[in-house]
């Protein structure tokens, strides 16, 4: 079984939701499935609107299908997709 790094994307649905609520809320959902080393990075999108960009390691066994459903699953997440998935060698 490999690693694979991935990159999500992940939107609240408003300017005003907290952003620390949702990295802690996913950081749990990501632990769950097994994933290493998560980071986060606000970015700024529109009119205060800013999406989390999240990095991981986490087992290829899970599927990038499975992420996006869980990421999008959190409160006040409009939506969580997949902008980047590598396998890791080495």
């Amino acid at each position: 079984m490999g690693t694979a790094l991935i990159i999500a994307k992940i939107m609240p649905d408003s300017p005003d939701t907290n952003l620390d609520e949702i990295k802690n809320e996913a950081t749990k959902l990501l632990e769950k499935l097994g994933a290493k080393s998560i980071t986060f990075e606000e970015k700024p999108i529109a009119f205060g609107l800013k999406a989390i960009m999240t990095k991981f390691a986490i087992p290829e066994d899970k599927g990038s299908d499975v992420v996006e459903t869980q990421l999008a699953s959190i409160k006040n997440v409009s939506s969580a997709t997949i902008e980047d998935y590598r396998r890791a060698f080495g």
